[in-house]
């Protein structure tokens, strides 16, 4: 059975310095006193940054669940070209090179968010979410507006997703893997796509999963902190009852084939973002960035205007 990866780059003032660290052990809750009823304590996210204008707010990129932050780097550099602005892209907590934690609520990942931005001198900035990380743009809009010049959220709502999603089923899918020790890198991706596909039967689904596995002393093991995200998927699939809004502008960018944004979830999107426009792009699943690269960049650049 793989194990899953635990890494994370620390980041160095406004610099990246990577240390990659790794435990074939799932994190466990720590005993050391960690309760409820403390606050939240934020994790050091690894993140990319592109250099641009410092007077016009940054484009701040959070991927969905089982993403990192290289999903958005061809995108990161387009846009940073296009606009002459910052561009930030950030692992999420158990996620690409960030660290794992036994807490994946959407309050822990947006204080994680609330402790980098100001770091890096990005505040208020323009906050672009998809899936999971389009529900921790909207929760940190809703908690700290000031911090979010304006806010896109791609392809999900502030309602529960559970009726549209399959997450759940690529978790018990991904923990039942078993690679041999010693193997290639090829080979391995061969293997885990085999006994993927029973369970996964989309091709494309399969290879954005397997951009988790990676090698450790010889073994290939899942990045993703498997463990927590399993403990929390309901907790992912939701979201936390809120009762004030979000003033600033919004767009929520829906994929036309996608069913993660019924209209019935409309109302509710109107209550806490009133301001919010609603715009589909025609022929983009879920992952509108990777059906429709350049729908999705003019799509920014149209509401940045």
């Amino acid at each position: 059975m793989l194990s899953w990866a635990r890494a994370w780059r620390l980041p160095y003032g406004g610099l990246e310095l990577s240390r990659v660290c790794f435990s074939r052990v799932p994190v466990a809750p720590s005993s050391s006193g960690h309760r409820g009823a403390e606050p939240r304590r934020s994790v050091p996210l690894s993140y990319t940054l592109l250099d641009g204008e410092a007077a016009l707010p940054a484009l701040v990129f959070l991927h969905g669940l089982f993403g990192c932050k290289t999903n958005f780097n061809s995108i990161a550099k387009a846009l940073a070209r296009q606009t002459g602005r910052r561009v930030l892209t950030v692992d999420a907590r158990n996620h690409g090179d960030s660290p794992h934690s036994p807490d994946m609520s959407y309050e822990a990942m947006s204080q994680d968010l609330q402790d980098l931005l100001p770091q890096l001198g990005l505040v208020p900035c323009v906050l672009i979410g998809h899936s999971m990380g389009g529900k921790t743009a909207m929760l940190l809009a809703l908690q700290r507006p000031e911090l979010v010049e304006r806010l896109i959220a791609v392809d999900i709502s502030p309602v529960n997703t559970t009726s549209s999603s399959d997450f759940p089923a690529y978790m018990a899918a991904m923990k039942t893997i078993d690679i041999p020790e010693k193997v290639s890198r090829s080979s391995a991706r061969k293997l885990a796509d085999k006994q993927l596909s029973p369970l996964i039967q989309d091709m494309a689904v399969r290879q954005f999963l397997l951009t988790n596995l990676v090698e450790v002393d010889g073994r290939f093991v899942w990045r993703v902190n498997l463990d927590a995200l399993a403990q929390h998927v309901d907790e992912i699939l939701a979201f936390p009852p809120r009762q004030e809004s979000y003033p600033g502008p919004t767009l929520f960018l829906l994929g036309g084939n996608s069913e993660f944004v019924p209209p019935s979830h409309h109302p509710e999107i109107r209550r806490l973002f009133p301001v919010a426009q609603i715009q589909t792009v025609p022929d983009a699943g879920h992952w509108i960035h990777a059906d429709r690269p350049q729908d999705f960049m003019a799509a920014i650049r149209g509401f940045l205007a």
